[in-house]
């Protein structure tokens, strides 16, 4: 029997429950593991036919070489890599080692980590393989269906340009024990969008410089990506000159860089501006074109008041049509210029304030004003074509860049001429005598009835009051009759100085009420008015029969004088004869 002392060296060296637990613990990697259970492991070799694992057990483990192969038939695992296993005890085991599986661990851990992925909405990248119906096939560890909405954030029409890229997804749903995965790229790209935009957020204010790339062009700019969020350009911020299209300055695509206009944070928007990073052209512009120089340009546009020319980057000037020449009869200024073209123009005058800068082409020749005095003068004929009719007369051009008035009233000596048209026609060439010259107005005053010698002027030299004169009756008015004299040539004969007509058939009185006269016959009249300076001449019938009447008295009283003498004369040769 043992003693007490012996009891209780024997309690002594007998360990307690808390030491078991230590010993379990410092002997559990010789346990051999339980099914299922994801291992890691550390390569120790690898060989042509598989690959041995150190995973923690008093064995060590053979992988299958063929588990490990990548799809080009390499083998990337080497010595001192770890991975992930499983023991497969649904296999032969191979004599001193435990079979393990990597296959079975790696899907073990993909649906780990997409189950992880969801819960977390964490990005997990995945290879497009096929497209399907409805969708695509993403590789994410394990097959996974992608929806078409789900491909982007705009629509996707051809989903083949995916396939063979590897891209970010999330994991929209998942069924292990059903082996169905579903992503979303479009929520990655949103969500990369999001991320971005923060950060471009942060480094935005008004003033900055910033780059961007051009996502799409529209008519009044373009929209610029400037890292999650859109900026827009437009059109006016794109250059100093003139933009008829954003297309004429960017293109999509084009990674440009901008500075920032305006932004509101709260809205989101912000306007940005390209020709703003360089010199404004138009501050120097009247140093460096003042007004009398010359310059060269290519013309930008046509207008039918003109052409636009651009004479330095960003800088146009405007050619008006009356510029363009010294002729008058210029219709439309692409009669002149053609876009594309590329001219010589004369500055005139520059606004930089307005940004305006006037031009023109006559002046790089001699204005022919200036020497129409020394090569006219008053009263020589020159010839010239009818280029325009007016209410008031008609314009001949003489020569180039020099028009003549001919006024309606110097038409024709013996015509009332209402309009011009009445006598002339557009482009017919006519002779004129040149009245007057006002060259620093730039006026001619021509005339082409004094081609001929005034009818008026003739008669009045060649008549005086007394005379008389034949003429034909050729148009009645209330208080008389007027007759033609010469061609051109009417006087006035006052109802006052027409004697008492017989009474005529009512065919031959006048419109107006009854003609003293008939209308068309000719009498003599006598002249008992002239003014040369009015052109009025006055008439009188009544004299002329008064003149008839008393030279027929006249001769009365002459025949009777005679017969009175000549008896007398015989009474005294009686008286003669009865004396003797």
């Amino acid at each position: 029997m043992a003693s007490k002392a012996d009891e209780r060296d024997i309690e002594v060296n007998f360990p307690g429950e808390e030491d078991y637990e230590h010993l379990i613990q410092d002997y559990s990697h010789l346990a051999p593991p339980s099914e299922g259970e994801l291992l890691q492991g550390h390569i120790v070799k690898v060989t042509p036919l598989e690959v041995i694992v150190d995973f923690g057990y008093k064995m060590e483990g053979l992988v299958p070489i063929e588990q490990l192969r990548q799809p080009d038939g390499t083998i990337t695992v080497k010595p001192g890599d770890t991975i992930d296993v499983m023991v497969d005890r649904h296999a032969p085991q191979p004599e001193g080692y435990v079979l393990l599986s990597y296959s079975k661990a790696s899907r073990l851990r993909v649906w780990d980590t997409l189950e992880r992925a969801m819960r977390e909405q964490l990005l997990v990248s995945g290879r497009v393989m096929q497209r399907t119906k409805g969708g695509l096939m993403v590789d994410v560890g394990v097959p996974a269906f992608m929806p078409g909405s789900q491909v982007d954030i705009r629509p996707i029409h051809d989903l083949d340009q995916f396939i063979g890229q590897d891209i970010p997804v999330k994991v929209l749903k998942i069924n292990r024990r059903r082996g169905n995965v579903v992503v979303s790229r479009k929520m990655a790209v949103e969500e990369e969008l999001q991320a971005r935009k923060l950060s471009a957020l942060e480094h935005l204010f008004e003033g900055a410089v910033v780059t961007g790339v051009v996502k799409n062009l529209t008519e009044y700019g373009a929209f610029v990506d400037l890292g999650g969020i859109d900026g827009l350009l437009h059109v006016s911020d794109m250059s100093h000159g003139r933009v008829n299209h954003p297309s004429e300055v960017v293109h999509a695509g084009d990674e440009i860089t901008v500075k920032v206009l305006k932004f509101d944070r709260e809205k989101e928007r912000i306007s940005l501006g390209l020709r703003q990073l360089t010199p404004d052209p138009w501050v120097t512009l009247p140093e460096r074109c003042p007004p009398g120089s010359r310059v060269i340009g290519r013309v930008m546009s046509i207008t039918d008041y003109g052409a636009f020319v651009e004479i330095e980057p960003g800088v146009e000037g405007l050619i008006h049509i009356s510029e363009m020449t010294w002729s008058r009869r210029m219709k439309h200024p692409s009669k002149v210029v053609k876009v594309g073209d590329q001219v010589e123009a004369v500055v005139l005058e520059v606004k930089s304030r307005d940004r305006r800068v006037s031009l023109g082409i006559k002046q790089l020749e001699p204005d022919p004003w200036t020497t129409v005095a020394e090569r006219y003068s008053i009263g020589s004929v020159v010839e010239g074509r009818v280029r325009k009719l007016t209410d008031f007369g008609a314009f001949l051009e003489i020569e180039e860049g020099v028009d003549g008035l001919v006024h309606v009233s110097d038409l024709s000596w013996t015509k009332h001429v209402k309009h011009p048209s009445e006598v002339l026609k557009k482009g017919q060439m006519m002779q004129a005598v040149i009245l007057n010259i006002d060259a620093p107005n730039r006026r001619l005053s021509l005339g082409i009835k004094q081609l001929q010698p005034d009818s008026w002027e003739s008669f009045f030299r060649t008549h005086e009051i007394g005379d008389l004169v034949r003429g034909r009756v050729c148009r009645a008015a209330a208080f008389g009759v007027f007759v033609e004299l010469a061609p051109g040539v009417e006087a006035l004969c006052h109802k006052s100085e027409i004697p008492a007509m017989p009474e005529r058939p009512p065919l031959e009185r006048g419109g107006s009420g009854d003609s003293p006269l008939p209308i068309g016959d000719e009498y003599d009249f006598k002249i008992i008015k002239m003014s040369e300076a009015e052109k009025k001449i006055g008439l009188s019938l009544r004299a002329v029969a008064e003149d008839e009447e008393r030279t027929r008295l006249e001769d009365y009283q002459r025949q009777a004088a005679a017969a009175t003498l000549t008896l007398e004369e015989v009474m005294n040769l009686r008286g003669k004869g009865e004396s003797r």
